[in-house]
């Protein structure tokens, strides 16, 4: 973790340091007042819908050494004064988001570990996951935590690891051309992974072709002894190859790939049984979330692991009890019998295709229960990319079709157009709807997939299967 005195903080972040000493030492930062440790700085940001500055007491009681702001008010200073910490140093600058970028900065500089880059339209969270799973077999892993992959959670992500991390991998989000550029300005990574190039973001970018460029910057980013990792069965991937200066290893489902996941089988649960194949090694295993989709994921996350030294049996190990970021295909099945597919963190076309494939490869005992909600960022094209969603649900054997929002809306009426019973089309306004909905259909026995993207809140709809109306 980063360790600077008060006067070196001030230094690093261009800020002044206001009240304290500048012998201070700090050991960490933290921008959440609930979980500092004793000796980190605390950062007071700003955010929509609180600010940091009126949790500096709080800080400083937990332990803090150091503040950083960027209001120097009666307030803070009061705060400061009343903890009696004479060994606390204040630093206050221009731009909260700055100083923490600048502080990831000077503490990359100081690292030597092999740093990992992940992006991609989908999966990008679920790969990084499996990365910690087949890494942490062997080597001493700081990564992502959550979804913090943006201008703030990647600074964080970097400040964390320390002279013990042995592999930092950063998980990196964009929502325009330029971001990932940056992020890895902060990163500085010296591997690069892309899952794929999708759709999403397009309402933003506008084409999918402007995606694939935004995407490869994190290619561009990876130094010549570095290495990159593509998805060899998506063609838009593959064409960031020629923006490698770093050699390029291919892992996917098809025989050219350098790793391989072959032999995909789906249990009942739809968990995949799978295959990896690289270096004339094979190893079968089962991965601990449905979806076929998963097996480029552990492929991706094999190919990186393997480069890094981890052995093909270790790596499989790793995978089969990889911990999950929650509401990322969580598996389970709720007192009242039904099981839950809780994937309702986001969602794109290609992420929903995957999802309803994984429906309908479980075999539960009762009915197939599709929960779906708008998708967002999808510009021209969201009318069509739900409607033409629906369709597949009325190709595909999903028994009940349960739709949320304006949008969600449209893929009720692609089902039916496709030929679902109307009967078994239900059109939610929003998620409190949907809970109603599904507190008098749903049965023991029953699996329910719950996705939609993020703004949709479906996760209170999974809180309602959980917890059900008396």
């Amino acid at each position: 973790m980063l360790t600077l005195s008060g006067g070196r903080l001030a230094e690093v972040t261009g800020g002044t340091l206001v009240a304290g000493s500048a012998d201070a030492m700090v050991n960490g930062v933290c921008i959440d007042s609930r979980s500092i440790d004793a000796g980190a700085a605390f950062l007071a940001i700003r955010g929509q819908r609180s600010d940091g500055h009126a949790f500096a007491a709080d800080a400083l009681r937990a332990g803090a050494r150091a503040l950083v702001v960027t209001d120097w008010s009666d307030a803070v200073r009061a705060a400061v004064e009343e903890s009696g910490r004479r060994d606390t140093s204040v630093v206050r600058v221009d731009d909260a988001l700055a100083a923490v970028t600048a502080l990831a900065r000077y503490h990359r500089s100081r690292l030597s570990c092999p740093v990992v880059g992940v992006t991609g339209s989908t999966g990008k969270t679920t790969t990084k996951d499996f990365l910690v799973g087949a890494l942490g077999t062997k080597l001493r892993v700081t990564a992502t935590r959550a979804n913090r992959n943006n201008e703030l959670g990647v600074p964080l992500t970097v400040l964390e690891a320390g002279s013990e991390s042995d592999v930092l991998v950063v998980e990196m989000g964009m929502r325009g051309a330029g971001q990932i550029a940056a992020l890895c300005e902060v990163a500085r990574p010296t591997l690069g992974l892309v899952t794929n190039i999708g759709q999403t973001h397009i309402e933003l970018l506008g084409t999918q072709e402007a995606i694939l460029h935004a995407k490869g910057e994190l290619v561009g980013c990876i130094p010549a002894d570095g290495a990159v990792f593509l998805n060899g069965d998506d063609a838009w991937s593959r064409r960031l190859s020629g923006e490698s200066a770093a050699p390029v290893t291919y892992y996917g489902l098809v025989e050219a790939s350098d790793v391989r996941a072959t032999d995909i089988v789906l249990g009942d649960d739809g968990r995949p049984t799978l295959t990896l194949l690289a270096g004339g090694e094979a190893v079968t295993l089962t991965l601990p979330l449905p979806g076929r989709h998963n097996a480029y994921n552990a492929a991706a996350a094999a190919a990186v692991a393997l480069r890094l030294g981890v052995g093909l049996t270790d790596i499989a190990e790793g995978l089969a009890h990889v911990e999950l970021t929650e509401w990322r295909m969580q598996v389970f099945t709720a007192a009242n019998g039904v099981t839950v597919v809780n994937d309702a963190y986001n969602a794109n076309p290609t992420s929903m295709r995957a999802a309803i494939d994984t429906l309908s490869g479980m075999r539960p005992e009762g009915r197939r229960i599709a929960v779906l909600g708008d998708m967002r960022e999808l510009g021209s094209l969201a009318e069509l990319a739900h409607f033409r969603l629906g369709e597949q649900i009325a190709r595909a054997p999903i028994d009940v079709l349960v739709t949320v929002g304006d949008l969600g809306r449209r893929i009720a009426e692609g089902a039916q157009a496709e030929g679902m019973d109307a009967a078994a089309v239900r059109a939610c306004a929003g998620a409190e709807e949907a809970s109603e909905v599904l507190d008098d259909l749903l049965a023991p026995g029953d699996a329910v997939l719950v996705k939609a993207s993020r703004s949709m809140g479906l996760e209170r709809v999974v809180e309602g299967i959980v917890h059900p109306r008396a």
